[in-house]
Parts: structure tokens; C-alpha cells; sequence
């Protein structure tokens, strides 16, 4: 039985297990021989816990794929907090994208034109079509807002974790996912919870929404650990992650874990460029240990 377990990122829906698989596993093997552990695991030892199928519209006749979404799509509230805090973060590292003003932040339709149009022009998102970027948006909300896919991805992580898995290596979105997961699996014998461009600590908008609620509230709050005394927290991000707006978790996790900085280059989320960093192998193979 697998002693990692890899949970996936947004965007993923059109993908599954075995080709997220085919990208991960020899990533995965390369930071470990980046940390001196080449060899650490073997491909029977790693799976996927896949949950994007669970934001896969249904296929219809002439109509498969994603939905043809527009900036008028993007959704009051949530969706346009979340977009306005990417342009935000992104203008805060690319020269190149064009730093939001008060008159662009108003709750308008043109600001959120205007967001999409920057954030297409950044590195970031510079090869992401614009119904993608919102169906992104659309999904993180939905995972926090729809209880019932909410369980349904949680389902995946724990029913692929088990006696043996001693380490869970999350990404973005699938961080969430993971660690709600870990908090729901009590007695679980993970060692090492290791999570790349994680958008966990972002305040309101994902730390705030997160089950179990973090203790306390406002800039005091918490988060619950997600594990034992023995359990090894691990937190990578890039300096131009977008998703990972929040880049050191230990405020809103304690103390306890180990926050990183790597450099992605023009590939700033990319799983797999996390995956072959050498502090992300180490990470990993101190959880194999």
C-alpha cells in the first residue's frame, strides 16, 4: 500500500490518477535524489488521491469540457475577493502586470475585466485562457461553499490513506483538501504533511472557512493541528506563487512547522517544479525515515 499519497491542484478536472501520476512520480524522485534519498520510494509506493473528476461538468453530445466562461461569470462576494487578491499578489511581483487602484477595486464588472486582462498579461497566468481562470476560481469556491463535494474530495484522501502512508505531499488547492482531510482522520499515522503553494493561510477567505474553524478569530486565529506530536509540517512556496498568497504558515498553524522558500523560475506553481526542489525531497524522505 502506498507509504506517500500526492493530492493535486485546481485545474486538474480533465486529468486522473495515472496521468497526474506519469507528472509527479518522476518529479517526486528526482527531489529526493536532489536531497541525497534517490531511491527513498518505488512507483507502487506512491498514489494519487484524484478528486478532480468532481468538477468535471457531465459530458453531453458537442458540448465536453469546461464551461465557456466570461469575466461576467465571476461571482459577487467570494470569486472577486479571491481574483482581486490575485491581481494584487501578482502586481506585487511581476513588473510586468499593472497594480490594482482604488478606482479598479470598485465592485464592478469592468473591475473584474480588468483583473482577468492583467493577470493574462503576467507570468503567472500568461498560459492560462481566460474561462480557465475563472473556472479556478469557480472551483476553490465551490469546494469551500458545497458541502457535499467537499466531502466527496475529503473521501478521496482518506480512502487512499492508510497504515502504511507515512507521508501526504499536497498541492494548492489539494493542500485544503489534505489537511481537512488529516484533521478527519483521527489516530492517522502520517508522518510528514508536506504542501506546495498552499493557499491555506489566506486570511477571510480560506483560513477563516476551513473545517475544523481555526480557535480564536481575526489575525489571532489558529488552526488546528492537523495531527500528532510526531507529525512533521512541511510548507513550500515560491515568492511568485499567486495561489500561495499567504507565504509563511506558522502564524495561523503555530510555531511547529517548517515554512520554505524555493525558487520555480517562470513556473512559480507548477507541482512538479516544487517536487524536484531539494527541500521539498528532504521533506519527504525524513517523513520516510
Amino acid at each position: 500500500m502506498p507509504r506517500v499519497v500526492g493530492v493535486h491542484g485546481i485545474g486538474k478536472q480533465l486529468l486522473g490518477e495515472g496521468t497526474l501520476l506519469k507528472e509527479w512520480q518522476p518529479a517526486l524522485a528526482d527531489g529526493l535524489r536532489r536531497a541525497g534519498a534517490g531511491g527513498a520510494v518505488s512507483e507502487p509506493d506512491v498514489a494519487m488521491a484524484f478528486y478532480g473528476d468532481l468538477f468535471r461538468p457531465a459530458g453531453q453530445y458537442l458540448a465536453v469540457g469546461d464551461p465557456r466562461y466570461t469575466a461576467a461569470d465571476v461571482g459577487e462576494g467570494f470569486e472577486r475577493e479571491l481574483l482581486l487578491a490575485w491581481w494584487r499578489a501578482a502586481a506585487g511581483t511581476d513588473p510586468a502586470v499593472v497594480p490594482p487602484d482604488a478606482d479598479t477595486l470598485a465592485a464592478t464588472p469592468r473591475s473584474v475585466q480588468a483583473a482577468l486582462r492583467a493577470l493574462s498579461g503576467s507570468r503567472f497566468f500568461a498560459r492560462v485562457a481566460l474561462r480557465a481562470m475563472v473556472f479556478d476560481l469557480k472551483q476553490v469556491h465551490r469546494y469551500l461553499l458545497d458541502p457535499d463535494i467537499r466531502a466527496r474530495a475529503r473521501a478521496r484522501v482518506t480512502d487512499a490513506i492508510d497504515e502504511d502512508t507515512r507521508v501526504v505531499v499536497a498541492h494548492s488547492l489539494g493542500s485544503v483538501v489534505a489537511y481537512e482531510a488529516l484533521c478527519a482522520l483521527p489516530g492517522h499515522r502520517v508522518r510528514a504533511l508536506v504542501t506546495l503553494g498552499s493557499p491555506l493561510g489566506i486570511p477571510n477567505l480560506i483560513l477563516h472557512r476551513l473545517e475544523p474553524r481555526p480557535v480564536g478569530s481575526g489575525d489571532a486565529a489558529q488552526g488546528v493541528w492537523p495531527g500528532g506530536q510526531d507529525l512533521t509540517w512541511t510548507n513550500i512556496a515560491d515568492e511568485g506563487d499567486v495561489v500561495a498568497l499567504v507565504k509563511d504558515l506558522r502564524p495561523a498553524f503555530g510555531a511547529g512547522l517548517r515554512s520554505a522558500r524555493v525558487h520555480n523560475g517562470s513556473h512559480a506553481h507548477d507541482a512538479t517544479a516544487y517536487l524536484t526542489d531539494e527541500l521539498c525531497g528532504r521533506a519527504i524522505a525524513e517523513g520516510l525515515a
